[in-house]
């Protein structure tokens, strides 16, 4: 039986664009996201694993197109930012982690990763939920001295289940995340940090193996070696369960309890009782990545030292046992399609905005965000100047009930018209811009995902490290689907006349960001 060809019809404006920005919007077309896509995803690029052939041939296609489109190169003459990066895989069986407790000492089987060997040791301290919050007034480590010490934490963050909370009521701020934690731990001087269930985490919400010993089931999925960027001032972060944590500390619950009836810390030193991580690695070898960056230039010549971010990342999960390929069109294929196309369409329209744009495409964001934590580290241009990150992945779908909410979050019946944007509780202005710039694409823009402490998406791609450094910085997400991660998420399911109004209204956003005269602000305290 034949089938139809598909076509794809043109998607139109609600209104005209500005005209200084409509030779741009008018250039994105849905026909040209699929032909891109569909080579992205395709089985030749082998799922586009980090430091395997597939993310070379994509990073080579992508400066390719950042030549076309007449991008200025950064790093030197060069499109490509060097991120290099160490892969490896702990040996669970030498790996350990010892403690001693009231002069008795226990060694567990080690539950965490790190890239070097060694042997971190050190006295234990407690310090709540490892949180230094200055805008909140709130700081775990006031009244201990972690220095040369392993510091125990809870995970989350407090008054997690309190709509009240300053802490983002009950969505998560960017403090909750376990490496935050840890670089927190290490500008206190901690040789270690041990991570236990927070106590009182409400019963049901389940996002990991901390939360429940029963972790949300997944289909299977193919072991991939652990990567991280080389010679990153990191220290070891180690997992340990309740039933430990209950010989170090007297009463966890209470202990939560009130940390969150009165924010106050109530962190301590643990006595004599010390932790030994012992770290052992079956492999580690250090590679080259690189990100994909490429600058236009503002026309102000004051506002054009600034800058706005256009972002995405190309990597997904390469080959799966046995046979098949984690094709990753949405996942986020889209995504490096779309920042491509924004691209393309900055600069064939002759007008351009004030401030000036950097177009990346960041490497191994699968194996932990570290292309955009590198970049981070490793400006090319002033984060102090840089005034808004627009960070697409998995903009390619409609949203769909799935194992990663069922249970947890509330899925729309139609999502066909939808795009969440998450993180706009940092930045207001942020949000009342796209939602002018909505006027035109007509979209439905849910913010349900700022209100998640569950799936930890706040956390969960490239934007995050750009909060970290006080700029709004949000995801465009069309949301979680049953292909998610999975050989299934192929270019023949993508929506692209949806992807397309989205990259459309992301242009006329982002134009917006880079020529208005008060670009939007970043507020620390969520309200």
């Amino acid at each position: 039986m034949k089938r139809a060809l598909a076509v794809l019809l043109p998607f139109t404006l609600l209104a005209q664009a500005p005209p200084r920005q409509a030779p741009g919007v008018d250039s994105i077309r849905a026909s040209d996201l699929r032909a891109d896509l569909t080579f992205l995803a395709s089985d030749a690029l082998e799922g586009r694993m980090s430091l395997e052939r597939g993310s070379e041939v994509a990073i080579q296609w992508i400066a390719a197109e950042f030549g076309k489109a007449g991008l200025k190169p950064l790093v030197d003459n060069s499109y490509l930012q060097p991120v290099p990066l160490v892969e490896y895989r702990g040996d669970r069986q030498l790996s350990s982690l010892t403690l001693k407790i009231n002069g008795k000492t226990e060694t567990l089987q080690a539950t965490g990763n790190y890239p070097n060997d060694g042997n971190y040791s050190g006295k234990l301290v407690f310090a709540g939920f490892g949180i230094t919050a200055p805008e909140l007034d709130y700081d775990d480590y006031t009244g201990i001295d972690a220095r040369g010490k392993v510091v125990l934490v809870f995970n989350h963050e407090p008054q997690e289940d309190d709509a009240k909370s300053i802490f983002n009521g009950k969505g998560n701020t960017r403090y909750a995340n376990a490496r935050a934690k840890m670089f927190n731990a290490a500008r206190h001087g901690a040789v270690a940090v041990l991570v236990m269930p927070d106590p009182n985490h409400p019963k049901g919400m389940v996002r990991g193996p901390l939360d429940s010993p029963q972790a949300r089931q997944q289909a299977p999925r193919t072991p991939r070696p652990i990567q991280a960027i080389a010679d990153e001032q990191s220290i070891p972060v180690f997992n340990i369960s309740a039933q430990i944590a209950e010989q170090l500390l007297k009463n966890p619950s209470e202990i939560q309890s009130r940390i969150d009836a009165t924010l106050k810390p109530q962190s301590i030193a643990l006595g004599d009782n010390e932790a030994t991580l012992h770290v052992v690695n079956a492999l580690r070898k250090r590679q080259l990545s690189y990100n994909v960056i490429g600058l236009m230039e503002g026309s102000d010549p004051t506002l054009a030292a600034e800058t706005i971010i256009i972002s995405a990342h190309y990597d997904h999960d390469g080959l799966a046992a046995g046979g098949g390929i984690y094709h990753g069109a949405d996942d986020n294929g889209s995504g490096t399609v779309g920042v491509v196309a924004l691209a393309k369409a900055f600069m064939k329209n002759p007008a351009k905005p004030k401030r000036s744009i950097l177009f990346a495409v960041y490497a191994a964001e699968e194996r932990g965000l570290l292309g955009a934590y590198y970049y981070a580290a490793h400006p090319l241009r002033p984060l102090e100047t840089t005034r808004a990150v627009v960070n697409f992945d998995m903009i390619g779908r409609n949203e769909a009930p799935s194992t990663q909410t069922n249970g947890l979050m509330e899925i729309a019946p139609d999502t066909s018209n939808e795009l969440n944007i998450i993180g706009t509780k940092y930045s207001p202005d942020y949000r009342a811009t796209v939602v002018k710039s909505n006027e035109y694409a007509g979209l439905h823009l849910s913010y349900k995902w700022d209100e998640d402490t569950v799936l930890s998406v706040l956390f969960r791609s490239d934007q995050y490290p750009f909060l970290m450094h006080d700029i709004p910085a949000m995801w465009w997400f069309t949301g979680f689907h049953p292909d998610y991660h999975q050989t299934t998420d192929t270019a023949d399911k993508i929506n692209y006349v949806k992807m397309e109004k989205i990259l459309k209204l992301a242009y006329l956003s982002a134009f917006d960001f880079a020529d208005a005269k008060n670009p939007p602000k970043f507020i620390a305290r969520p309200q």
